[in-house]
């Protein structure tokens, strides 16, 4: 489809889900809110909008990009600050790619192989349907991008980076356990520490790549200069220090081009659990669980 098309089409269907999925568009709008809490409420229903429209296209974008070469995928991206990457690359100490759910997250996961002709490591969560994870696992790895999953992933990470490769991550996720505490739209949140974690073992140097969409609807995946890692020599000071300064380069990114961040998240959910209250179905499955563990439980001390 040519873009002019994916645009129109992919802003209508986004505008039929804003009218149709409501637990989403809550969601949406409690964090617009919990934001940019001086923006009024003709505003957040505009950026609301907005981004369902914009999620719109890039689902098109996705669809199309299962099917698309190399040469055709660069011919809808227009890349910028690549000599940034080329010269930490040079140094052979690997290279901590940070980026986030931000304009076509999966597009850019493509600027290595394609461009740079180097592929890339992500490291990702699996999705719980099996056939959603199977496809997208396809669709990331299809140009030679490698995908390592979470659980125990830290020795293999350390491993791509010794060996001078690109490490990927997305750093606007939630981490419930083994999170650091960091301050995001002025408000407490979690991070993963994993990239400060490398950037101190590895003195890999850690760049910022995001992906936008211009006004023109095209998108444009830049690489920023690289984040000064501070060391004292405390490692526990440092993981929260630099994961902030981490954040801080994400949360700039996002605030550049708002529309275009999945605000579906639930970013705060760890220090303001009142933000995103529990539908009464989705009460009514956590406590089945609750109780065929319990029942469980029983039937094994028995």
């Amino acid at each position: 489809m040519p873009r002019r098309r994916i645009l129109f089409a992919g802003k209508r269907i986004g505008s039929f889900l804003y009218f149709f999925d409501v637990p989403h568009r809550r969601i949406i709008r409690r964090n617009l809110q919990f934001s940019y809490p001086e923006w009024s409420r003709n505003q957040i229903q505009a950026m609301s909008k907005r981004i369902f429209q914009h999620f719109g296209v890039a689902v098109l974008e996705i669809l199309q990009m299962a099917y698309c070469t190399c040469e055709e995928i660069l011919g809808h991206v227009q890349i910028e600050g690549d000599e940034i990457v080329t010269e930490a690359l040079a140094k052979q100490k690997g290279v901590i790619v940070i980026s986030a759910h931000l304009g076509n997250w999966e597009m850019a996961l493509q600027y290595c192989p394609c461009y740079l002709q180097m592929p890339l490591t992500g490291v990702a969560k699996r999705f719980r349907n099996s056939i959603i994870d199977r496809l997208v696992h396809k669709l990331r790895t299809r140009f030679g991008n490698r995908i390592i999953y979470k659980r125990g992933a830290l020795p293999e990470m350390t491993h791509i980076l010794r060996q001078g490769q690109m490490l990927g991550l997305l750093m606007d996720i939630s981490r419930r356990f083994d999170g650091v505490e960091v301050q995001f739209f002025g408000r407490r949140a979690t991070a993963t520490p994993a990239a400060a974690m490398l950037a101190l073992r590895c003195k890999s140097p850690v760049i910022p790549i995001f992906c936008h969409r211009n006004h023109r609807g095209n998108l444009v995946i830049k690489a920023e200069r690289p984040i000064e890692i501070k060391r004292t020599g405390n490692l526990r000071s440092d993981l929260q220090t630099n994961t902030q300064l981490i954040t801080d380069r994400v949360e700039q990114a996002i605030r550049n081009h708002p529309e275009q961040w999945n605000w579906v998240l639930k970013r705060w959910k760890e220090f303001y659990p009142d933000l995103y209250p529990v539908s009464k179905n989705r009460l009514k499955r956590i406590k089945k669980k609750e109780k065929k563990k319990g029942r469980r439980k029983l039937s094994n001390s028995i």
